[in-house]
């Protein structure tokens, strides 16, 4: 591999980007790391793990609540919005000093700044540097969307400002209806703010199986959350200290902010892609094969900026995949298929497989287990919130296609339940498996009856 500065340069220290620098280093790759921001990306510095702890941040006021059923004598209790953002944000420098470390031990040199293509070989760094590598890998995530054309849309937020508000909005409007903004409605509901949930679509969560998005949603009113569907922004003004917004049936309402979460694309610009000649799909993102290789045979491109299954663990398996096709002489392709998802809502939701719409539209036959329960807590607690569990089975087969979780610790049952669905378990399997008293997730093992509602 002489003739080369690098064996690889890696563009974006984020998930994918660090687990390839890493692993291909220890294949014995001369590996350098470029990141303009800071390394841990979308998910460590503005993602997945403040989000987390924000979630668990917003579910105390329900907590102290649901305590006086047990026993507990509630004493006033407040909170501090910058007590949270500031332990947050240890919590992020000690993350990113981490992931620094493990990328250095490993034998990557990281790089600070920013980085764009030059050729199939070259980049070329904003010192004015230029570098020559053998492998190029593009790594630089997804950034929030906001709708440029929309009037006002320079006083909208993102998810990527909202973690370092300088304070709790009284109102605010938040407009999507996938992950982030369901997850960020019930962040600041939780957190005692007036919240609006603004979504184009007839119900939140496309993609979800219906009856989990009909019971997230109904779950969500009952704690307060307004939820608009067949709604979207037409304007965006200020207004005293904060904004108006006005939709597009005409209605017109004040809030302390407005949070776009419409969405992310993938972070192409401006990175040189056409000097590398590296093609992109028609929705903006890397075109790359089974093995994220672009048609430019010496350019690679892993995780969001692919636009194929935008999570994190995603991202660090195709990362990982890479290195080891590349440098460890073990070629791997990523199975995109039965990937388990949570989302941190509240109540949160745990999935794997395919949902009733989607088993319906391919086999012939479909048998559905259904349940709705009350939790355990919630008969001491008083509190009026139920769980939704559902198993979609190939009436063929007896296969489990898929399952279906809305309630406490869905998420954790997921990232189980992945391995059975991955392996092919049957009902059957389910039905034999010993129960687990007490606990919610017996339910799963304990479904019988068909459902024909």
């Amino acid at each position: 591999m002489s003739g080369f500065d690098y064996d690889l340069f890696v563009i974006g220290a984020g998930s994918g980007g660090v687990r390839a620098g890493r692993i291909a280093a220890r294949h014995g790759a001369r590996v350098a790391v470029a990141e303009e921001y800071r390394v841990g990306g979308t998910c460590v510095i503005r993602g997945c793990v403040p989000k987390k702890l924000f979630v668990q941040a917003s579910k105390f006021a329900e907590e102290f609540e649901d305590a006086v059923g047990f026993g507990w004598t509630s004493s006033k209790v407040s909170f501090d919005w910058w007590t949270l953002v500031e332990n947050k944000n240890r919590e992020i420098d000690r993350l990113n000093k981490a992931y620094i470390r493990n990328l250095e031990a490993a034998g990557a040199e990281l790089i600070p700044g920013r980085a764009t293509l030059e050729g199939p070989n070259a980049v070329r760094l904003a010192s004015g540097r230029g570098i020559t590598a053998r492998y190029i890998l593009i790594a630089t995530g997804a950034t929030p969307f906001v709708p440029r054309h929309l009037p006002g849309h320079e006083l909208a937020i993102t998810s990527n400002e909202a973690f370092n508000l300088e304070s709790l909005p009284a109102r605010i409007v938040i407009v999507g209806s996938g992950y982030i903004a369901v997850e960020f409605a019930g962040i600041f509901s939780g957190l005692g703010v007036e919240t609006v949930l603004v979504c184009r679509g007839g119900q939140i969560l496309r993609g979800f199986d219906d009856d989990i998005r009909n019971h997230l949603a109904a779950e969500m009113r009952k704690k307060g959350i307004e939820i608009r569907t067949q709604a979207g922004v037409s304007s965006i003004e200020r207004s005293g200290g904060g904004v108006r917004v006005t939709l597009n049936d005409g209605v017109s309402f004040g809030a302390g902010q407005i949070m776009f979460a419409t969405g992310r694309i993938p972070n192409v610009m401006d990175l040189g892609l056409e000097k590398a000649g590296v093609e992109l799909t028609p929705h903006h993102a890397v075109k790359v094969d089974d093995y994220s290789q672009t048609g430019v045979p010496s350019i690679y491109a892993v995780g969001d900026v692919t636009n194929r299954v935008n999570l994190t663990p995603v991202a660090i398996r195709e990362g990982h995949a890479f290195a080891d096709t590349v440098f460890g002489g073990k070629p791997v392709k990523v199975d995109h298929s039965l990937i388990p998802t949570a989302v941190f809502s509240q109540p949160e939701i745990g999935a794997v497989g395919l949902t009733e719409a989607q088993a319906r539209g391919q086999c012939p036959a479909v048998d559905i287990y259904k349940t709705s329960f009350r939790p355990m807590r919630h008969t001491l607690s008083g509190r009026d919130g139920r769980m939704l569990m559902k198993l979609v089975v190939d009436g063929g087969t007896d296969r489990v296609l898929g399952c279906h979780i809305c309630g406490p610790d869905a998420g954790e049952m997921a990232q189980l339940l992945g391995i059975s669905v991955r392996l092919g378990a049957k009902k059957s399997d389910f039905d034999a498996t010993m129960a687990v008293h007490p606990t919610a997730a017996e339910e799963l093992v304990t479904m019988r009856e068909k459902w024909t509602g």
